[in-house]
């Protein structure tokens, strides 16, 4: 049974991965307004630098801590070396429920989106429900294939995104529309309600974890993935906090609030159809199908890796760790996150819930809720493992590396306590917050208590890694 895969990616390929998954022209298109409106304030670029900063501190420790990691389990990989298997497995259970989750809200807002787009250049209206059967099968196929295809894929299409969002910036700046500072002062940040604002921020750098889960199909991931990770988490804030200052000053400083509560959805197409030119409207809103296809890609491959790992351990069935001999793809574990993925959109859609209201903003919230435990949690891993290896191999962690990670953890519950204290609105009530919050606690407390099964040799063969690291 072939189990080695292609080992061709390297820091642009997993940045593109990264970055993509974090879906930058729906972030900025269809985020920043909705930003604005929750948090009644202007400070969005303040907001994006600050997640970039606890990004940035939770990238030193989980940078340390990537050549003591031999598989591409990422959190869960890092949460079984720091905290033990019982955690580790607690966390691959959210990771794969909530990544389920967020492919899916994906999946069928991408149907909406793409199915307005049909409508307004052909006048042909089709159930959102059959686009998305499209594009499901459009991502199964590509994630069957070589990881780079979708890398290339991936790569085509944030390549525009990036373009379109420079386009509106240039925009901006040359129609001699004033500039404002207001946006990074501290006393607008603290107007409103900022801890929406900073939640929705950061859960536009959501993707983050892919540096790590493609660590076996990386050519050098030791050097690949710690570069990868620092690139993609400054070039996500970087374009957040430029881009959210270039389109609040174009909409203007006193007009901002307004005008994107009134039209979130078209607020910053309209303003690029202004600045640029009337045909950018359209080509924003093409991009942003585009984009949400790219994130939709993303996620897909993100736990195609979980169930590989989980399958190489002996968690769940070996066959999901087989690797196609042709493409060195782990095929069998992408036909089953298809068939899933897939299962749970015809659910959906036989529920008649609605695809934007309630399944995107349901599940999308759930997931992100996930997504920020998963984070948390690893930190304090990155800490528990260095004071391990300092007592037992003398390889412990400087300083810096336990500090960063620490702050960054803190950060990280402060983040997870706001998501909290605002899932009701997330989830579209209290009732349905309890809902999640139960599935939540289920679905890590099933996947901690499960049996090992074939995976021990594997088990062995990771600690002998560890204890071959330098």
């Amino acid at each position: 049974m072939e189990t080695t895969l292609n080992r061709r990616l390297g820091v642009p390929g997993i940045v593109l991965m990264v970055i993509a998954a974090a879906a930058p022209i729906t972030v900025v298109a269809a985020n920043f307004p909705i930003i604005i409106t929750v948090s009644g304030s202007i400070a969005v670029p303040l907001m994006a630098l600050t997640a970039m900063v606890i990004l940035l501190l939770f990238s030193v420790g989980f940078s340390w801590m990537t050549p003591h990691v031999p598989d591409a389990g990422a959190f869960y990989s890092y949460v079984d070396r720091g905290l033990g298997r019982r955690a580790g497995l607690g966390t691959a259970g959210i990771a794969l429920f909530a990544y389920v989750l967020l492919t899916v809200s994906m999946t069928c807002y991408l149907g909406v989106q793409a199915g307005n787009l049909i409508h307004l250049w052909t006048g042909i209206a089709l159930p959102w429900w059959l686009i998305s059967a499209v594009m499901l099968i459009i991502v199964g196929l590509l994630g069957y294939r070589d990881i780079n295809l979708s890398a290339k894929v991936l790569g085509i299409v944030l390549v525009l995104e990036v373009v379109a969002v420079l386009a509106i910036d240039l925009g901006v700046l040359f129609s001699g529309r004033e500039l404002t500072s207001t946006p990074f002062s501290p006393v607008e940040a603290m107007s409103g309600a900022p801890g929406l604002g900073v939640l929705f921020v950061f859960l536009g750098f959501f993707g983050f974890e892919a540096t790590a889960v493609f660590r076996n199909e990386a050519r050098d991931p030791e050097r690949t993935i710690p570069r990868a990770t620092y690139i993609a988490v400054l070039s996500i804030g970087a374009l957040y906090a430029l881009s959210s200052w270039l389109v609040i000053s174009g909409l203007g400083e006193d007009n901002a609030v307004t005008a994107s509560s009134e039209n979130p959805d078209q607020v910053v197409i309209g303003l690029a159809g202004q600045v640029v030119a009337p045909i950018m409207a359209d080509i924003v809103q093409a991009l942003v199908v585009t984009s949400m296809f790219a994130c939709m890609l993303a996620f897909h491959n993100i736990v195609t890796r979980y169930l590989f790992t989980l399958g190489q351990r002996g968690v769940l069935p070996g066959s999901l760790a087989q690797v196609h001999r042709r493409h060195h793809a782990p095929s069998r574990a992408s036909l089953w996150v298809s068939a899933v993925t897939s299962a749970v959109v015809v659910v959906s859609a036989a529920a008649q819930l609605d695809p934007v209201l309630q399944i995107y903003t349901w599940y999308s919230g759930a997931g992100a809720i996930g997504v920020i435990v998963m984070m948390a949690l690893t930190s304090f891993a990155v800490v528990a493992f260095g004071s391990k290896t300092r007592k037992s191999a003398g390889q412990s962690p400087s300083v810096l590396v336990t500090a960063s990670a620490v702050t960054g953890g803190i950060g990280l519950l402060l983040v997870l306590a706001l998501s909290i204290w605002n899932f009701p609105l997330l989830v579209g009530g209290s009732i349905a917050a309890v809902v999640w919050g139960a599935a939540l606690v289920i679905v890590f407390a099933a996947a901690a208590s499960l049996p090992r099964r074939a995976g021990v040799a594997a088990a062995a063969e990771d600690q002998a890694v560890l204890e071959r690291q330098p």
